[in-house]
Formats: C-alpha cells, sequence, structure tokens
C-alpha cells in the first residue's frame, strides 16, 4: 500500500507523509527499526502476499471463497474434544445472551445501571456453588487453564508454602499455562505418575513426594484423558494430612452424573465452562470456573470479582452489588491478588441460561446420554482388529483414549484418512504422552447419534481393511 504510493482513505498512517512525521518522532528512520529486538531470522523480510486494492464487493467474495473451505461440526462427524467440546447450544440460550443489556455490557462498573448483568452474574455464582458443592464462586476466569494458575497462587498465599503436586496426565497446555504463572514466584510443580493399566493418578507416588512445603495437590476428574479418577476422597484425605490445600479440576457438564468435589473435599474448584451453553466458535473465548470452600482466608484471596446481593436499609428493596474486587486496577498493581484485568461475563451469563434450563434432571438426562453414545462407540472401535478402546480399564465419561499400535497404519495417518471420509477423528496425543503408543484421544457427546458413530466405525473399518 504504501510502497504503490496508495494513501487509503481510512488508514491516517499509509500517507508517506502522515508516516515520516511519526518516525521523526519517534526519532528512529524506519519502521524496520521499531522491530529491531525481533531477531532477523523469524522476520518475514518480504512483504504480504495481500492482492488487491479491491471494492468491498470483491473482498467479500474473496474471503467467502476461503471461508467455504472449512467444515463444522454440524456438516461432518467431529470427535475432537481435549478442551473445547461439541455440544448443543439450545436456542434460548443464543437469544438472552444476544440481548442487548447482555450482550453490549463491557462489566458491571456502575452497580446502579447494571443491575441486570450484576443479577445474572450472581445467578451463574449460585449455579455453580449448587453444581460443585462449594460456598462461594466468583465471577468466572478466563478458561480453565487461568483458573487453575490462579488457584495455585492462592494456596500459595494461603500456605505460605512453595510446591503445587499434579498428575503427569493432564492437559499438557494447562500444565504450560501453570508453569508459565508460577515460575516467576519460584514455585515448583511437581508431577506424580500414573497407573499404566488404568490411568489412575499413582497414591503410592503422591505419597512420596508430600511434604509440608506443598502448598495443595492437583488432580482433574474426569481426568483430561477421560477416565474418571477413583481415589479422588484418599487423594485429597493425603493433602489435607500434609496441611495442603486440594485443588479439584472438572468438566462441569459431567456432574449431573459423578459426585460434586464439595462431596470428597475439595478446597477449590476449577473447571472450563464451555460446555455449558457456549459454542466451540474456533477454540474460544472459553470460561473459567472458580469456587472455594467458606474459608475468610480463601475468599479473601480469591482471584477476579464475587457479585453479592443486598438490601436497601429498610430492607423494602434488594440490590447487587460487586461485593469483592481483587484485580490490579483496584488495588496497587503488584499488590493485586491477581492480573486478570476482565471476566468472561457474557460466556458466564449463557452458562446461567444453560444451566437453569436443563435443571438437575435435564442434566442428568443429558449426562445419561453422553455415557450412552460414548459407550456405544467405544465397544464398536474395540470390536475392530487392530483398535483398543478405550485404552485405560477405567470407568469414562465423554472422552476416552483409543490405541492402533496392531493397526498397520500411525495414528496419524489413519485420522487422515478418516478426512477422505468426511470424519474428523479425535486428537493424536502420542506427542504428549509417548509412552501410551499410537494413541488419540476420543469425544463422543450428545451431538454423536448412532449413525455418526456407525459411520466412524466403517471408515475405520475400510480404512483398515477389516471386513
Amino acid at each position: 500500500m504504501g510502497q504503490s504510493g496508495f494513501t487509503h482513505p481510512y488508514l491516517p498512517n499509509s500517507s508517506f507523509k502522515v508516516k515520516g512525521e511519526m518516525l521523526k518522532e519517534l526519532g528512529i528512520e524506519s519502521v524496520d527499526e521499531l522491530y529491531s529486538d525481533i531477531p532477523s531470522e523469524v522476520r518475514l523480510n518480504r512483504d504480504l502476499n495481500i492482492p488487491g486494492p479491491m471494492s468491498e464487493l470483491e473482498v467479500f467474495k474473496f474471503i467467502k471463497g476461503i471461508l467455504d473451505e472449512n467444515r463444522n461440526c454440524l456438516e461432518m462427524p467431529v470427535f475432537l474434544g481435549a478442551g473445547c467440546w461439541p455440544h448443543y447450544v439450545p436456542s434460548l440460550v443464543r437469544h438472552i445472551v444476544s440481548r442487548s443489556e447482555f450482550l453490549t455490557s463491557y462489566t458491571p462498573y456502575q452497580a446502579e445501571i447494571s443491575q441486570g448483568m450484576l443479577q445474572a452474574l450472581f445467578e451463574y455464582q449460585s449455579l455453580i456453588c449448587e453444581l460443585t458443592e462449594m460456598d462461594v464462586a466468583n465471577a468466572s476466569m478466563y478458561d480453565w487453564a487461568s483458573a487453575l494458575a490462579e488457584a495455585a497462587l492462592m494456596a500459595v498465599r494461603v500456605t505460605r508454602r512453595s510446591r503445587i503436586v499434579i498428575p503427569r496426565i493432564i492437559h499438557p497446555e494447562r500444565r504450560l499455562v501453570l508453569k508459565t504463572y508460577t515460575e516467576p514466584h519460584g514455585i515448583e510443580v511437581v508431577e506424580v505418575g500414573f497407573d499404566s493399566e488404568k490411568g489412575f493418578l499413582d497414591i503410592s507416588s503422591l505419597s512420596e513426594v508430600m511434604s509440608r512445603d506443598v502448598a495443595a495437590v492437583y488432580v482433574e476428574n474426569p481426568s483430561y484423558l477421560g477416565f474418571v479418577e477413583v481415589n479422588v476422597k484418599a487423594i485429597g484425605e493425603i493433602a489435607h494430612d500434609y496441611g495442603a490445600l486440594y485443588i479439584v479440576g472438572v468438566d462441569p457438564i459431567s456432574l449431573g452424573f459423578l459426585r460434586a468435589p464439595g462431596s470428597y473435599g475439595a478446597d477449590i474448584v476449577v473447571g472450563e465452562g464451555q460446555p455449558l451453553g457456549n459454542p466451540m466458535n474456533f477454540g474460544g473465548p472459553s470460561l473459567g470456573i472458580f469456587a472455594c470452600r467458606d474459608d475468610r482466608k480463601l475468599i479473601r484471596h480469591m482471584p477476579g470479582r464475587i457479585i453479592g446481593l443486598t438490601t436497601t436499609i429498610d430492607g423494602s428493596e434488594r440490590g447487587f452489588v460487586m461485593a469483592l474486587q481483587t484485580r490490579e486496577q483496584h488495588i496497587r498493581r503488584e499488590k493485586a491478588t491477581s492480573n486478570i484485568c476482565t471476566n468472561e461475563a457474557l460466556c458466564a451469563v449463557a452458562a446461567a441460561v444453560y444451566l437453569s434450563l436443563l435443571g438437575p434432571s435435564g442434566l442428568r438426562s443429558l449426562c445419561e446420554t453422553i455415557l450412552y453414545n460414548s459407550h456405544y462407540a467405544m465397544r464398536r472401535l474395540n470390536e475392530i482388529p487392530g483398535v483398543r478402546a478405550p485404552l485405560f480399564d477405567a470407568p469414562h465419561f465423554k472422552e476416552f483414549v483409543i490405541n492402533v499400535d496392531g493397526s498397520k497404519f500411525s495414528i496419524n495417518e489413519l485420522h487422515r484418512r478418516l478426512l477422505k471420509f468426511n470424519v474428523h477423528g479425535g486428537k493424536v496425543i502420542k506427542s504428549e504422552f509417548p509412552e501410551l503408543g499410537e494413541s488419540a484421544l476420543y469425544c463422543v457427546t450428545e451431538m454423536h447419534d448412532k449413525s455418526d458413530i456407525d459411520r466412524l466405525i466403517e471408515a475405520f473399518k475400510a480404512i483398515l481393511e477389516v471386513s
């Protein structure tokens, strides 16, 4: 644009004159000097291959042609989960969160004019507490990963200790985010191995790494690889025996069927709220769940915001307020409990609407459908020679690992071939867990009916040339 001498009417810095004045003011000779700290070997070092200029209609047609190459989960069966799962979003959820008072509300700073949003977030907190059997929930975090990292920092502040114990089997991206948050604070993250047959956290190994400098023990239930951790109560007891906090990560959908973390001793509960009425949407935005038990120390160290309910002095009217705001914009920068700058308010409203629509019985019915579908898929896959499903001999919910060590194809090649049958497989995990061999993580929800699963099975059989 600049090299051709073209000045865009809406982009002031496309003008050579304006650009020159800006460079002069900055005291540099060229735009490249702005990026002098970026190594030359990682720079593009050429102009972007962008056609144009085009009219608005030409741009529309050009972009549409590119987007038409995409496929979505309604056009083909998609068995990919691993942190962002295909679930049905009722039309009423979309309708309510599209209302202007929710859709355009950035954040409810002014309580007197934000009563609707504050009430919706209060309802969200109440529903999360009911779901997890915890006493207090905040008005949401960015995602599961940030919620876990903040829970670890919170545990360190409360206990004044410096080690966090986690399972070897957790989402690798959550592990990376956790280490990114904790490393600058000098916090050590210790990983505990797992039972190679069942996948469960190795209790004896956990006991070996425990000491009086452990701030918290973290476990996921269901696990990242889909199996249900049956030793959650024993794990919590070990953590508490050493004075450590017990952090549990959950898929909230599973709590329509599994025991709530509060019933087996969790001090802090984190998780991913995307399945609660939020679409996959190319992987975001997500919704971080964060709740804890009723302990003044824990509540005062909880990140983010807590919305509270109060009444007028005479008690005639109720009102909603921000009862706690422990973020850096309200406290002296480095003294802040958290640097979470905002929350996922619209996603939290969607979750509140979704949970209100389903209710306890609806959520349980949904879990039963997911269990039926996923176990049907596991049984049918396991009947195929060379395929093992599930890999772990344990109860599973929604997700499970398949292994194809006994087949003639690698898991990557098998997935490439599945696409030719208009089927999207799961997430290949052999680089994350090489000890599991040629394996992938598959997800089956209410979105997958019997015909979708049968289609997957027939594609597997055709690729592996099994009759």
